[in-house]
């Protein structure tokens, strides 16, 4: 393949987005863990199946960064996961120091990387590592929103019996219990849902897109989402790799756009082959504005807390 993209973390959400990367023969894959013979024997299996799903994108297993040089992306995922009763916040401490270290060698082997943020909490993560990397702020993105409006498109999707590919929807904000949904922005095949459910059904999933991952969590009891956190760092990447100058709501460091300043807020960008092309301004009411500055003082705190931790 043409372009190499590096997963860290050989986990379920990384070894799923090593899967989807070859079997769309987007690029060469190389999956990185701690964990000696983890990311070597997810690396080999895959290889196995390519016969079966009928791709030629290499993917190879390694325990240090050698293996990754001169990647195009590199998508972060390391971290412990989320547990039953665990906010995103109480991540904070442990991944802040994960997500930093393994920044800084990604960064020193792949220094015109473009980095997708995984790991949570996705919007300090993503602080951790801009600062960590070095690298301008188009390069450094987080995956929520994609993330946060695939679980919306697909509740409406349910909720109105409708094809997935017909729906659209925009979630802002931060990763977590602040997210932004915006209704009037979410559509079926061009109309919006406003004018196809009813006020108390779009509140109902509206909730539980927020309570997205936290659902998940509850059922799966022993970890977290991976699937759909997977699906949507791919796409992604899929549209940087394409340079497909796709229009994603990702989180990205604000300087003033939406009046925020010095923060990684998910809001629509354009993705290209140099990664963060543009920042799409949309105009929200007075409400909208105000549920993002919410979020936004919520991904503040938790900016404030990575200034008070030694990690």
């Amino acid at each position: 393949m043409d372009k190499k993209v590096t997963v860290i973390g050989a986990g379920n959400v990384g070894a799923t987005a090593a899967q989807r990367l070859a079997e769309k023969e987007l690029c060469d894959v190389v999956l990185i863990d701690i964990i000696e013979g983890v990311p070597q024997g997810k690396a080999l299996d895959l290889t196995e199946a390519a016969p079966v799903e009928k791709h030629d994108a290499r993917v190879t297993g390694a325990n240090t960064y050698d293996a990754s040089a001169k990647s195009d992306i590199v998508i972060i995922t390391a971290g412990i996961p989320r547990k039953p009763g665990m906010s995103r916040d109480d991540l904070i401490s442990t991944n802040a120091g994960i997500v930093k270290a393994v920044t800084r060698q990604v960064a020193a082997v792949s220094p015109d990387a473009i980095l997708i943020i995984v790991s949570n909490p996705l919007d300090a993560m993503c602080h951790v590592a801009y600062e960590a990397s070095g690298f301008p702020k188009e390069r450094v993105l987080g995956m929520a929103g994609v993330l946060d409006s695939a679980r919306f498109r697909a509740f409406i999707s349910i909720e109105l019996n409708v094809s997935v590919e017909n729906t659209h929807a925009f979630v802002l904000g931060g990763h977590g219990d602040t997210m932004v949904p915006l209704p009037r922005y979410s559509t079926v095949a061009g109309i919006p849902i406003t004018e196809l459910l009813s006020e108390d059904r779009i509140d109902a999933l509206v909730e539980r897109t927020r309570n997205g991952g936290a659902e998940i969590v509850s059922l799966l009891k022993t970890g977290s989402a991976y699937y759909a956190p997977a699906s949507a760092a791919v796409e992604m990447a899929e549209a940087i790799i394409k340079d497909k100058k796709k229009i994603l709501p990702c989180a990205v460091y604000l300087q003033g756009e939406y009046g925020l300043k010095d923060l990684f807020i998910g809001v629509p960008v354009k993705l290209g082959a140099g990664g963060v092309d543009e920042i799409i301004e949309i105009t929200l009411t007075a409400d909208e504005k105000s549920a993002l500055q919410s979020s936004a003082d919520a991904v503040q705190e938790l900016k404030d807390v990575l200034k008070k931790l030694d990690y």
